[in-house]
């Protein structure tokens, strides 16, 4: 039982200062808005002697509010080569420098009365989350065993929906939602990256990592021990040494080179996809619906931080029971599933709606519907989209399609984020339209064109996906000959 233990505290120790971060850093900023949008007119009003108007400060609201994403988006960028200089375990360590800096700048930034120091230390956080976001799953998933992968690497969802109801529960006002500890608030993110700068360099780096990358069989062994056990491991090592010899004399890829490659075709378009509609599908606009539903309902307004709560533990509860069920019933269905009962969930919650003012038991239904369209979220789409680079990409392809991925990610939720609000003003309550014809899209693309990976190996995977890659071909007219040919052999 030892080894397994090793391996849930590897995954604890990742998680922890890893997507956790994520949830955490995204939840905490919504408890201190009007304190700090107070602070930045009262610090303008002391440099300057004239007050903000009302329009400026929210333009410096969403710029703080906006360097998160674009932190993000800088952090994915750079934890393609960091995967592949460093390795997984040290990027992930060293990724915690980012939030310390972040923690220093907000922590201080009322007793240096500027501002300016906020808006860097979103900056600063969201490079760490976009870091972990990339990286994490794809330690997690290279270190576990083939029959528990999805497992494994879905955690990763887990821990972000952890950190959202954590950072929703620290920010009530009766714990640091206060006006007088906003700046403590934002600074506590930094305990998770002490706990992980203390816990992780007790664990392995990823094997596979050791094996393929570095070419380094002893420490890959040594790791595979250290995460197994006494179990036999001549079979997993076995698939490895094939997956090495697959990718022999082969370098980390570039996220171009993936667009150029036509045997990674099918994989490139699933993973954009699938990760565009994660943001797009409109599970974050929910949480931003939320208090304005509950409000209608007729809960006061001193209990609806309570209330939201629920929305967060909603994600919790889903993502914790996909984690258990995602390697019986396989990936397709949960994705599959996910989508299409958002998409319906999307129509009730309009027609509830635009009905809010006439039948008085409607506002109950849209706060029903809030709860459904998490939980259908988080059951599928949240956990499943994280886990699929890993597993349809070679060693080789995976850290430059995680930087695809995640840059797209970081992108859409900038997109959505910035675009929203306008999306309500113009379209008042059929707002969701955009985000149901996402969800119906999404559904039919995993329905027609998403093989099942439950259960397979990494070679395995990318020999299904080879098959459609080249079905194309055979059958189109601009068919090159020995030039394909050549390319596909292993």
């Amino acid at each position: 039982q030892l080894q397994s233990k090793i391996l849930i505290l590897t995954i604890c120790a990742a998680g922890i200062g890893g997507t956790f971060q994520y949830g955490y850093n995204i939840s905490i900023i919504n408890a201190p808005t009007s304190y700090i949008q107070t602070f930045m007119n009262e610090t303008w009003l002391e440099r300057t002697g004239v007050p903000l108007e009302s329009n400026v400060i929210l333009l410096l609201w969403s710029f703080t509010v906006s360097a998160y994403p674009l932190g993000g988006l800088t952090g994915a960028v750079v934890a393609g080569p960091m995967a592949i200089m460093l390795g997984r375990k040290m990027s992930l360590l060293l990724n915690n420098v980012f939030v310390i800096i972040a923690a220093v700048l907000s922590g201080f930034s009322r007793m240096a009365k500027s501002f300016e120091m906020i808006m860097l230390s979103r900056f600063f956080t969201g490079m760490n989350a976009g870091v972990s976001m990339n990286i994490q799953p794809m330690y997690l998933a290279e270190s576990a065993p083939k029959k528990l992968r999805g497992a494994v690497a879905l955690t990763s969802a887990s821990f972000t929906a952890l950190g959202l109801v954590l950072g929703q529960v620290v920010g009530l006002r009766e714990l640091l939602g206060g006006e007088e500890s906003w700046p403590f608030l934002l600074a506590s993110n930094v305990v998770p990256a002490l706990i992980q700068l203390t816990a992780l360099p007790w664990f392995p780096e990823s094997p596979r990592y050791l094996l393929i990358d570095r070419g380094d069989k002893e420490s890959c062994i040594s790791a595979l021990q250290k995460l197994r056990g006494n179990s036999d491991l001549s079979a997993e090592l076995e698939e490895m040494l094939a997956e090495q010899a697959a990718v022999k004399g082969q370098r980390a890829k570039n996220p171009w080179e993936l667009f150029q490659n036509p045997a990674l075709r099918w994989q490139l378009m699933s993973i954009v996809v699938l990760s565009s509609a994660m943001q797009l599908c409109g599970n974050d606009s929910m949480y931003f619906y939320a208090a304005y539903v509950f409000q209608e309902a007729g809960i006061p307004q001193d209990k609806i931080p309570y209330v939201v709560i629920g929305t967060g533990s909603c994600e919790l509860i889903t993502s914790v029971t996909c984690n258990m069920i995602i390697d019986y019933a396989g990936r397709r269905p949960l994705l599959l599933g996910g989508y299409i009962f958002m998409a319906g969930w999307a129509i009730v919650f309009m027609v509830a709606l635009s009905q809010q003012t006439q039948i008085s038991w409607m506002p109950y239904l849209s706060m029903a519907c809030i709860f459904a369209y998490i939980l259908s979220f988080g059951i599928g789409p949240a956990g499943v989209t994280g886990v699929l680079p890993t597993e349809v990409f070679d060693q080789m392809s995976r850290p430059a399609a995680y930087m695809i991925c995640g840059s797209l990610l970081w992108f859409n939720l900038f997109l959505v984020g910035t675009a929203f609000p306008f999306i309500v003003k113009s379209l008042a309550h059929f707002c969701y339209v955009p985000f149901l014809v996402v969800c119906v899209c999404t559904a039919l693309y995993v329905g027609f064109f998403l093989p099942e990976t439950k259960g397979k190996s990494f070679l395995e995977i990318s020999e299904e996906f080879k098959k459609r890659n080249f079905k194309a071909h055979t059958h189109a007219v601009f068919y090159k000959g020995p030039d394909e040919i050549k390319s596909t052999i292993l």
